[in-house]
């Protein structure tokens, strides 16, 4: 019976100690150190050892040393300095502007058509807008507001005259008249202004004049062609008139402002006589050019003696010219009783236009 002792185990204990292994000296293994640089000396084996024939190694290809550059000398110039390199822009310059070509010269047929056919237009627009100008450059604008056309009123005989007499005239029995002022500025007369309610035109004088709310009323009353009035027909009178001048055509057409306010003395000197009583006077309140076109408005205050009793009155009479020889007229009488409504005076010297 084998000794216990003899028996190896199949495993090492962990406290069994490393065993040393020897290899054989004929498989040492030989690592060939690599060659140095410079002149190649073949390795003698060592000692007691046969050579070992290695394998051929795989030959790389020769390299070429760099250039040996010559030891710099301390005591004597060295090698020049390498100039600085030139960095480059990161932009490039800009390049120099290109020359601008000169345009082509156009004749008359290179013009679009379409700007023929504007011009032409312009032109014609211009040419016709002329010609309305020229033709109805005399034309009076027409007013704004409303014109009625009032028929003109019959000529009747006055309560105060005889049936069948003629009415005077302005060179009729000529009465003596101070001095018209060359221009005076009509001043704003006492009494509250009517309203206006619209305009009347008179056909046959051709001018036009505010037609004013009640009392005033339109009515018949020679030799005006149309009137408005207020109260009773009878000396002294409270109206509005309007008509041809009631005198002789002069022999020629007014032109001056001198012209139409020696007519208007006319008229007021015709007024006198026939809208207040006899011996009546006047003073001049007023002289100066009508608003629109040609004439002369001459403002007076009337006085006389009525029923014993001495009384004054506010009026004004205006020369227009219409196109005429003979002028148109408007009068306006407002005696003392009726002096409230003197103002009205102002409203019809302000608005008195040819038609």
């Amino acid at each position: 019976m084998a000794d216990v002792g003899d028996k190896r185990p199949s495993y090492d204990s962990p406290t069994t100690p490393f065993r040393k292994v020897v290899l054989p000296a004929e498989e040492t293994v030989q690592i060939p150190r690599p060659p140095a640089a410079g002149p190649s000396v073949p390795l003698r084996p060592p000692a007691g050892n046969p050579p070992v024939q290695q394998p051929p190694a795989r030959q790389s290809p020769p390299q070429q040393p760099p250039p040996a550059q010559p030891p710099a000398d301390r005591g004597g110039p060295g090698p020049l300095p390498q100039p600085p390199m030139r960095q480059q822009p990161l932009y490039p310059p800009p390049s120099p502007p290109l020359p601008i070509p000169k345009p082509p010269r156009r004749g008359i047929g290179d013009i679009p058509i379409k700007a023929v056919y504007l011009l032409g237009a312009i032109l014609a627009t211009v040419l016709a807008v002329f010609l309305i100008f020229v033709v109805f450059s005399g034309d009076v604008p027409t007013n704004k507001q409303p014109v009625e056309r009032v028929a003109p009123v019959a000529p009747v005989p006055s309560s105060g005259a005889p049936s069948g007499s003629v009415a005077p005239t302005a060179t009729e029995s000529p009465l003596v008249l101070p001095p018209v002022p060359k221009s005076k500025a009509y001043p704003t007369l006492s009494g509250t202004a009517s309203v206006v309610t619209g305009l009347i035109g008179d056909t046959n004088a051709g001018i036009t004049y505010p037609r004013l709310a009640a009392p005033w009323k339109a009515k018949s009353f020679p030799p005006f062609s149309i009137a408005q009035r207020i109260g009773k027909v009878a000396v002294p009178h409270t109206v509005i008139g309007s008509a041809m001048f009631p005198g002789d055509s002069p022999a020629t057409k007014p032109s001056k402002d001198a012209d139409y306010r020696e007519l208007a003395t006319q008229a007021a000197r015709w007024s006198l006589r026939t809208q207040y009583p006899a011996g009546a006077t006047l003073a001049w309140t007023a002289s100066q050019k009508i608003p629109v076109g040609k004439g002369w408005t001459l403002g007076y205050q009337v006085t006389y003696t009525f029923n014993g009793k001495q009384q004054v009155a506010q009026a004004m009479v205006t020369v227009v010219e219409v196109g005429k020889t003979k002028p148109a007229m408007l009068l306006a009488s407002i005696p003392e009783t009726n002096k409230k409504y003197w103002r009205d005076i102002n409203t019809l010297v302000q608005r008195v236009r040819p038609l």
